[in-house]
């Protein structure tokens, strides 16, 4: 005869149902949170990961302290969509350093027509392996009063900037501080006004990326650093497309004002076209800060000239 075990047992031996892991855990603690702000709010002036699970996510951040690395658990697979934290962007820095990892920021806008994925304000700052699709900014800001380092790598930006909903126009990268700005291997496409790459910084190294303009909107300069700046700029490609608001040059220099002085500015090894059907005779490289710009050898298609200058 069969023996019917009490019904305490029973309950003792009945398998637990799943539990769903948090979405944002601290690897160094295992502490899962329900969202990024939790998170990053437990992590005070600590150096921590913060690991994001697979998903899409309507939430923002803003960091003011610590060095926080933000990474996701699958590159590619965490969208953050449309929240902006103090009407800024998704992700607003300013602990000590940032990393971010990963991670796709769309479809951020806010009313004063600076809606971005990143808002750098204090602090060091990387970005690996990230996009940005679809928003009035990318990632915009910096950190003029120090030696800010920021560094941006093997990301994609797409569905950029604008001039129309606001006094000043916003643009797919902007950037301001006293120290460094870094871009490498990294995909600039589709901007929807603004220039591509707008920097304030007396280095820059913009090195092995690439420009698509053939499917811009009211786009204006691929790279613009209004007011000087020493460094490089190599090894990339370029392509201007016909539907631009300003068409007078590929990377401008000194447009603005001279701060920081563009002797030591290398322009080498990049290859320049214009998309077909473009009927204008744009410059490479346009210097107004009267400091000798170093263009060196580069590969220009038809209808690109190589220098100007006032």
């Amino acid at each position: 005869m069969r023996r019917l075990l009490p019904l305490a047992l029973l309950a003792v031996a009945a398998p637990l149902p799943a539990q769903t892991p948090a979405p944002f855990v601290i690897e160094q603690t295992g502490q899962g949170f329900a969202t990024i702000d939790a998170a990053v709010s437990a992590v005070r002036d600590g150096t921590v990961t913060i690991l994001i699970a697979p998903g899409t996510y309507r939430d923002c951040t803003v960091q003011t302290g610590g060095d926080i690395t933000y990474r996701a658990r699958t590159p590619g697979s965490v969208i953050f969509d449309g929240a902006a934290c103090e009407d800024k962007a998704t992700f607003v820095l300013r602990g000590r350093r940032s990393t971010v990892d990963g991670i796709v920021f769309r479809r951020v806008r806010v009313p004063d027509g600076n809606g971005a994925g990143i808002r750098t304000e204090i602090g060091d700052l990387t970005v690996v392996n990230s996009t940005f699709l679809d928003s009035q900014e990318g990632i915009l800001g910096g950190n003029p009063e120090g030696r800010q380092r920021i560094v941006i790598d093997r990301s994609t930006f797409a569905g950029l900037g604008q001039c129309d909903e606001s006094t000043d126009c916003a643009h797919s990268v902007y950037l301001s501080n006293n120290g460094s700005i870094t871009i490498t291997r990294s995909r600039f496409e589709r901007g929807t006004g603004g220039h591509y790459v707008k920097i304030r910084a007396p280095r820059i190294d913009i090195t092995d990326s690439s420009f698509d303009d053939s499917r811009g909107a009211k786009t204006n300069y691929m790279i613009d650093l209004p007011e000087g700046a020493t460094g490089r700029i190599a090894g990339n490609t370029f392509v201007q497309g016909k539907a631009k608001e300003n068409w007078t040059g590929f990377i401008v220099v000194g447009a603005e004002k001279r701060t920081f002085p563009a002797t030591g500015l290398r322009v080498e090894n990049n290859v320049a076209t214009l998309a077909p059907g473009v009927d204008k005779s744009p410059a490479f490289v346009a210097d107004y800060t009267g400091d000798g710009v170093n263009v060196g050898v580069n590969r220009l298609g038809a209808g690109v000239r190589k220098f100007e200058t006032r």
